[in-house]
């Protein structure tokens, strides 16, 4: 099993709620309030309001997970080369980068990145935020779940008839 896989299972539900449902909960609060804005044209209210607070909040948070994962798991398993092959490290990868667009989001959302920018150029890298998110997390969770040997060419020769090994 992947490191990723292994966090989310570890500790019962609270794992899992930490790592995988605050934040997915929060960026697909602003996919759907991003659509609805989009359809109502609006660009106040209430829904922008929870947009935004679920920006900044998600982008905060995913900076705590990301930090403490860099200094409890990825420092620690690279310096050990423990590590269980390249889908272990996309996986751990993909979920970590998700930072950027969360931060970006929090940055937006805030007023500190592209504040000259129209609000139709905020509001389109908004929306292409949350997308960029909503792909590294979906590639995390892929990799997360498959073999950390997939592609992995160790032990397969040992294991094909009629090979021997040393």
């Amino acid at each position: 099993m992947t490191h990723y896989m292994e966090l989310l299972m570890t500790n019962q539900p609270w794992n899992l709620i930490i790592y995988m449902a605050i934040p997915v909960i929060l960026a697909e609060t602003i996919a759907i309030s991003e659509l609805y804005l989009l359809f109502t044209g609006k660009d106040t209210g209430a829904v922008k309001t929870l947009s935004r607070f679920a920006g900044i909040i998600v982008g905060w948070y995913f900076l705590g997970i990301f930090i403490n994962l860099l200094f409890t798991a990825v420092i620690p398993l690279t310096t050990a080369n423990d590590w269980r092959g390249i889908v272990d490290v996309i996986a751990v990868g993909f979920y970590l980068l998700g930072l950027v667009p969360l931060f970006g989001i929090a940055l937006l959302d805030m007023n500190l990145l592209s504040r000259t920018a129209s609000q139709r150029e905020r509001n389109k890298l908004h929306a292409i935020s949350v997308g960029v998110f909503l792909v590294v997390a979906h590639i995390a969770m892929i990799f997360g779940m498959a073999d950390p040997n997939l592609f992995s060419t160790q032990g397969v020769m040992e294991n094909m008839p009629g090979m021997s090994h040393p």
